[in-house]
């Protein structure tokens, strides 16, 4: 089990490196699973011996925009050639955006060995590490998936009434120019919603200040430096969220399991589902007061 010495991390046991991956290269017991934000990317090229699931057609549901179903989540691993007893290790482009986000499906849908390779495709090609393009091929297996851990999710009707209350801190992981609403979307993102701005009350620390240059997560004293520097602890609940989820569970990861703020959820609807809400409030500069009650809720109910 690999660890990273020196990070002082709460649960070091979720991260492994490129040395790692090499050493286990073969290994029965592990599943190696690249999931990329650049759908093309693993064909081009990817870890000899890694599975590629596509964020846009797997992980989710094709029809509602929500989570992969149980039995959709049980297909997938299956056919994979995943079992219950594998150590699977996720890496992907763009500093792990969608491997963390797949990390948090699979805790979601509770698998007990799950972890990242810190640093993803970044690092594992800077450091000359080879890509292969043969696709490999693992027996099928008969998965099964508990039921949502809807302790890891957070839910849009739950922000709102939690709003009045300020019981919770949330933070908003995008980048300051959408939080601010000066746009609604990263270049090239088709995923948007109607308004731009923040869910009041917000802390802006965008996903990529938990990384360092060469996309590996800082030591835990630099995380908590940085969340401590906005107010955000681990003494309350804290919900990250994005523009879709994937960024915050980048952020969610690195709160939960890096620093031990156990009481940390994702809000995957995030603002790709806010700014479309007729009535959600919603600011539009940074602000440290407390958020006034929004003026009107939604009629519709978000699962429990």
């Amino acid at each position: 089990m690999a660890t990273q010495n020196g990070s002082g991390y709460a649960h070091p046991e979720v991260l492994v490196d490129a040395d790692w991956v090499e050493a286990h290269r073969g290994d029965s017991q592990v599943r190696l699973v690249e999931v990329d934000v650049d759908t093309a990317a693993y064909e081009a090229g990817h870890i000899e011996g890694a599975i590629g699931f596509n964020w846009q057609t797997q992980l989710g549901d094709t029809v509602r925009r929500d989570i992969a179903s149980r039995e959709q989540w049980e297909t997938l691993l299956s056919q994979a050639g995943i079992g219950n007893e594998h150590t699977v290790v996720l890496y992907g482009d763009n500093n792990n955006w969608f491997a963390a986000f797949a990390f948090w499906l699979f805790k979601m849908f509770g698998h007990q060995d799950v972890r990242l390779l810190n640093g993803g495709r970044k690092k594992w090609e800077a450091d000359g590490r080879p890509f292969v393009t043969e696709v490999p091929s693992y027996p099928p297996t008969q998965y099964r998936a508990n039921e949502p851990d809807q302790k890891l999710r957070a839910y849009r009707d739950e922000i709102l009434q939690g709003l009045r209350a300020g019981d919770f801190t949330l933070v908003d992981v995008r980048s300051p120019a959408e939080f601010t609403g000066e746009v609604i979307a990263p270049p090239g993102m088709t995923e948007t919603a109607q308004r731009g701005g923040h869910i009041p009350g917000a802390k802006n620390i965008p996903w990529a200040q938990a990384v360092a240059e060469d996309g590996t997560f800082k030591s835990a004293d630099q995380l908590r430096e940085l969340y401590g520097a906005k107010g955000v602890s681990g003494d309350r609940e804290i919900i990250a969220y994005c523009r879709i989820g994937e960024r915050s569970s980048h952020t969610w990861f690195a709160l939960k399991y890096l620093l031990g703020y156990d009481n940390t959820r994702n809000y995957d609807g995030s603002w790709t589902e806010w700014g479309s809400i007729i009535g959600a409030p919603i600011e539009r500069e940074a602000s440290e007061t407390k958020p006034a009650a929004p003026t009107s809720t939604p009629t519709q109910v978000c699962p429990p």
